[in-house]
């Protein structure tokens, strides 16, 4: 476990304070469209209800005296991968946490964060290692002040992963595995942790879902989580309620359930895609439940970078690019090819290469032994430095990567 690959490393600094999960029964309005450029959707306040508890001890008049400040919740464009950046401050002090880290083959999150002015961070919770979700964790710890680092606890054998532990260790950055029923205040943010109860073999299941308490506004994430996670959670009886939900596993039909949707009840639903990417997220079906429970819906893919700023009380959001999420099939259905039985191996032109660092998955299939579900093991185990690290894939011999140098088409770079 990654636990132990980390000895050195102490776990969950005394920057955090636990707190009690005491949740409010405040109603989210339905938000309304204002017209303008970046588009702007305005949650409009309603009267709140409260009931007087005799052993109140913080007297409501000098919580206003103190009313929270803006925070900022961007929802990066990092492609189809995985960022969010939470900025927000409490008198002096200044707090910054980021979900997730994009991909592996970029450097666009540290690019964001600078511009952002963004010097320090208090926590980077990695939802799951993926290398579109951890994918520049190393060059963030090595550029910015991390004092905490969240994981699952599951381990991977690609190099991003390694990556991330060494510069973890050598930044000496606090570790931290967090655990369904952990409830934080981090200032004046609540961030409780609703997900994974253990490990299971599925690794977008064990993502780490997290929900944050601002005020009366809520947001949800649920990293890669699919409808086994979403059940997990709505058996637990956790408060998945939230205001702003980012789409589980950048759109994909896989997740997002009614079921859970009727739990969440967002006002706002935020999507990470690129622009027609290989995988068709998002799926058209999930727009369409989203739509159906009457979630207004954004995605990096067509409003580039998406803000969400909150008093606590009401909330904007604000879009790079205006656009229009299409909610009907595409006019063709890309259909993959059943691969054809195994031949006898043909050495082939250097002409033909196929990168396994950056070839689509239907691309992939066409270096011997590699099937759909090694093709997907394939690419969340990038990078590779040579072919014979494809030895890192389940099934993956040595006599198999003979065969894979003997057909001659993979390739690093090319």
């Amino acid at each position: 476990m990654i636990k132990n690959m980390l000895t050195s490393l102490y776990l969950f600094a005394g920057i955090l304070i636990f707190a009690g999960c005491g949740q409010g029964t405040t109603q989210s309005p339905t938000p309304d469209i204002v017209n303008g450029d970046p588009e702007i959707v305005e949650e409009q306040a309603q009267e709140e209800q409260s009931e007087v508890v005799e052993d109140e001890v913080t007297d409501p008049a000098e919580q206003h005296k103190h009313p929270l400040s803006k925070m900022k919740v961007h929802y990066i464009d990092v492609g189809q991968a995985d960022a969010t950046l939470i900025e927000y401050s409490q008198g002096d002090e200044a707090f910054a946490i980021l979900i997730d880290t994009g991909d592996w083959n970029s450097t666009e999150v540290v690019s964001y964060l600078q511009s952002q002015n963004i010097t320090n961070i208090d926590i980077v919770a990695v939802t799951h290692p993926h290398a579109d979700h951890i994918g520049q964790l190393d060059k963030i710890i090595n550029t910015f002040d991390v004092s905490e680092v969240w994981m699952n606890g599951e381990t991977t054998s690609s190099q991003v992963f390694s990556n991330a532990l060494a510069a973890i260790e050598n930044n000496n950055a606090d570790y931290y595995e967090p655990e369904v029923g952990d409830v934080f205040d981090i200032g004046p943010l609540e961030v409780a942790v609703l997900h994974p109860k253990s490990l299971s073999g599925d690794t977008n299941n064990n993502s780490i879902a997290i929900r944050l308490q601002y005020g009366e506004v809520s947001f949800l994430f649920t990293g890669d989580g699919e409808e086994d996670a979403e059940s997990e959670m709505l058996t637990s009886g956790a408060n998945l309620k939230a205001d702003i939900l980012q789409v589980g596993h950048h759109g994909s039909k896989t997740s997002t359930t009614d079921r859970f949707l009727n739990a969440v009840k967002p006002d706002i639903a935020i999507y990470s895609a690129s622009d027609d990417n290989q995988y068709g997220h998002p799926h058209i079906e999930t727009i369409n439940r989203l739509e159906k429970s009457g979630a207004l819906v954004y995605g990096t893919d067509v409003h580039g970078t998406v803000i969400v700023e909150t008093n606590g009380k009401t909330f904007n959001v604000q879009t790079n690019n205006q656009g229009t999420i299409e909610n009907t099939p595409p006019a063709e259905t890309e259909v993959v090819p059943t691969p054809e039985p195994e031949k006898e191996i043909q050495p082939v032109s250097s002409g033909s290469c196929v990168n396994v660092n950056s070839a689509s998955e239907v691309e992939v299939q066409r270096i011997i032994h590699i099937g759909p579900a090694r093709s997907q093991e394939l690419i969340q185990l990038r990078p590779y430095q040579s072919v014979d690290d494809l030895s890192h894939i389940k099934g993956i011999g040595p006599a198999r990567i003979a065969d894979i140098l003997t057909q001659g088409i993979a390739c690093i770079g090319g």
